[in-house]
């Protein structure tokens, strides 16, 4: 039996049970597909369904604001995923008149689609005979034929690319590009995998070799920047609080955030007579209190930036200056807004205890 024909039955037999999987819906595909980039199934799996229940169509998303998606995100970390997905979104329903892309080539052109992306939903919800090259594809297709060639560089991408495509089971487009993604997913996984069971066994050339664990290779990735947040927490008359919007690139663009000094050594003091606190509020107004929220810095983990994070917590009796980009909110409408899940768990932790104390 042949490479592709030997993971369409595996699959058949051993495929999990997706809502996405009952559906040729292109929306449908192309939602999971965005979530689940650097995503895995288990976390990813109710945020689909949680979209699907506040967009049912693409309309419903295209007509969303920024905000709203944000929001249904939140959570889920690399937020352009979601921006993205919205702006196209957008151009489905406005400029192609609600009709999705059903070609590979028109898909592709769809912001924040790749080729990965664009293949999946052209093999799943059309049958176009196009190869899904993504992490688990890349550890099958090196481990089955030995391939040592860097998948992260420009020759290891068009290589291995090459080789799904003279793969390509023609007949079958969509059951094919499933199966090798999901026997990636659960049979051919990084660490560990089940070999004595494999039914590539008898031709896997790393089982072969005894070079399982060093494929498939993958260049070292670029240095870890560490980057110190420091958050301006207000707390006024015990109800109000300032936030603000990122709007520039970068990390976290489109979600709230308290007014931030990004400094590595900073102390109380340091902030007392730090510019941008002074911009908010004047001592001269009234007596205010600056207290450290927890001694020891959040170390909040990107892919490529580690955040240590403090917050502190400023406790005043009159309003703060608000600038044009601020927002003063009660405390009780702050998880209204979307923000990162590193805000969104000081949130918790601390407005939750204090509209607590203010109902008792």
């Amino acid at each position: 039996m042949i490479f592709s024909k030997k993971l369409i039955t595996w699959y058949l037999h051993n495929k999990r049970d997706m809502p996405w999987r009952q559906t040729t819906n292109p929306y449908h595909i192309w939602l999971s597909e965005i979530i689940l980039q650097q995503t895995r199934v288990a976390q990813g799996l109710p945020y689909y369904n949680a979209f699907i229940e506040a967009f049912p169509e693409v309309s419903d998303l295209a007509n969303a604001s920024e905000e709203e998606v944000l929001k249904l995100w939140q959570g889920l970390g690399y937020y352009s995923r979601a921006r993205n997905l919205h702006f196209s979104a957008k151009y489905i329903v406005n400029d192609l008149e609600g009709v999705f892309p059903d070609t590979y080539k028109e898909l592709i052109k769809l912001k924040g689609v790749g080729d990965y992306t664009a293949s999946a939903i052209a093999s799943i919800c059309y049958n176009e005979p196009t190869p899904v090259v993504d992490g688990n594809v890349y550890r099958v297709l090196s481990r089955y034929f030995g391939v040592d060639t860097p998948i992260n560089s420009t020759k290891g991408i068009r290589e291995f690319k090459e080789l799904a495509i003279t793969l390509m089971d023609h007949d079958q487009p969509a059951e094919y590009n499933q199966a090798i993604m999901e026997f990636g997913a659960l049979q051919c996984k990084p660490q560990n995998p089940y070999c004595i069971v494999c039914p590539l066994q008898d031709s896997c050339q790393a089982l072969k070799n005894s070079s399982i664990n060093r494929l498939p290779v993958k260049l070292k990735k670029q240095k870890i920047k560490k980057r110190y947040f420091n958050y301006l927490v207000f707390y006024v008359k015990g109800e109000y609080t300032v936030i603000q919007q990122r709007v520039h690139s970068g990390i976290w663009q489109g979600l709230y955030e308290f007014p931030l000094i990004e400094s590595e050594k900073i102390k109380v003091d340091d902030i007392r007579s730090h510019a941008i606190l002074k911009e908010l509020i004047n001592e001269e107004d009234d007596h205010f209190d600056i207290t450290l929220y927890q001694e020891e810095p959040i170390v909040h983990k990107l892919s490529h930036q580690h955040l240590y994070t403090k917050f502190y917590i400023i406790t005043a009796k009159v309003l703060p200056y608000i600038k044009e980009t601020q927002k003063l909110i009660s405390d009780k409408n702050i998880k209204k807004y979307p923000v990162p899940i590193l805000l969104g768990n000081f949130i918790d932790s601390f407005f939750d205890k204090k509209l607590v104390s203010k109902r008792t």
